[in-house]
């Protein structure tokens, strides 16, 4: 028999990766892989133009996957590159407007999925897990 700490991390990895499946498989219409749906969003949550670097490791992969994700969505008409005004070496993303609307339907599609999901969920439930994972992802984010 498992522990709770094991079945609690295979849950976990499960469920995150079914998660990103089912919108992608939402999404498959657009004609855009998973990564470049999820760089597409978290450039769009972020405050000021993310670097790659900062991109990659939001979105969970290495630079040079970030690289060349970023080349299919800059060719796409989606995504512009600009370079740091502070350091040459970095460069920032941001989304051009079309970028911004592929977004907003990426965001409609995956709010139906959600709502799909998590439609039957006790909210009290619900909170407490979503607390539980904020919680633990910011003690992760903290570690060296």
């Amino acid at each position: 028999m498992s522990s709770i700490e094991e079945r609690f991390s295979a849950a976990l990895h499960g469920t995150a990766r079914a998660w990103r499946v089912a919108i992608d498989r939402r999404l498959k219409h657009l004609g855009i892989s998973q990564a470049s749906w999820m760089a597409i969003a978290y450039t769009a949550k972020e405050k000021e133009p993310p670097s790659q670097t900062r991109l990659a490791a939001r979105v969970g992969v290495e630079d040079p996957t970030m690289v060349a994700t970023i080349d299919r969505l800059v060719k796409a008409g989606y995504m512009l590159r600009t370079p740091s005004e502070t350091d040459r070496r970095v460069k920032l993303v941001s989304l051009t407007d079309q970028g911004r609307e592929i977004y907003q339907t990426v965001w409609s599609e995956a709010s139906t999925v959600r709502r799909e999901l998590l439609g039957n969920a006790d909210p009290a439930v619900l909170r407490i897990a979503t607390e539980f994972l904020e919680t633990l992802l910011t003690d992760l984010e903290s570690r060296p």
